[in-house]
């Protein structure tokens, strides 16, 4: 499907392994980069697994429960599953302003106004990366997980958000290095959501992330 400037919006039934996902990512941004591509939102789902970012450490992978890989982007260790929503967007920021920092402040931005259609008030934390609300517990909880790589100023990953996923499967790493603060997602919030539905929220307020980025120039 095609959006706003002509970036391709592609949303997968199934379950992608993670490999696959990660190889399809590195080639799109290859083509990206060398103009042969448009840039791309790629939301999707994985089956069980671990990721481990750089500055991953070993000590806060708890219990190898589920297959883990390099991820290649920034940040420690994080879950995939089904039930949580990954959006991989990639973005030419060699023609949006070269601002990383700005990327994944509209990144977040946007997470957050698709959360807030559902109730959900998501907020940044000074110092922890991630998306947070308040659980039903009235503690502060991560319902949502940043990771950006940037290659030749293509981004790569991107983020996660918790629609319905199994919460005990997150027991296996300490996610992003935090163990102060637990998890939660839609469901547990009470909040009746599809992937469909987050999907059309994402759609709705994709055009004022764009606008975050700055207008895409014309290759030079």
């Amino acid at each position: 499907m095609m959006i706003s400037e002509d970036i391709e919006w592609r949303a997968e039934e199934g379950l992608v392994p993670y490999p696959d996902a990660l190889a399809d990512m590195e080639e799109r941004a290859a083509a990206i980069h060398q103009g042969t591509a448009r840039e791309r939102v790629w939301l999707l789902q994985h089956p069980p697994l671990y990721t481990a970012g750089t500055s991953a450490d070993p000590a806060e992978l708890l219990e190898k429960r589920f297959p883990v890989y390099d991820a290649g982007r920034g940040g420690r260790y994080t879950y995939h599953g089904p039930g949580q929503r990954v959006g991989y967007v990639q973005m030419d920021l060699g023609r949006r302003g070269k601002d990383v920092r700005n990327f994944v402040h509209n990144l977040e931005g946007w997470v957050i106004a698709a959360l807030a259609e559902f109730g959900v008030t998501g907020r940044r934390a000074e110092g922890r990366i991630g998306i947070w609300t308040d659980a039903p517990d009235g503690r502060e909880a991560k319902i949502g997980a940043i990771g950006v790589r940037v290659r030749r100023w293509v981004t790569i990953h991107g983020f996660s958000v918790n629609i319905d996923p199994d919460l005990s499967h997150f027991s296996g790493i300490v996610p992003c290095g935090i163990s102060e603060y637990p998890v939660t997602s839609l469901a547990e919030l009470g909040k009746q959501a599809s992937m469909g539905d987050f999907d059309a929220a994402l759609k709705r307020h994709f055009p004022r992330f764009l606008a975050g980025l700055g207008r895409c120039k014309a290759p030079t």
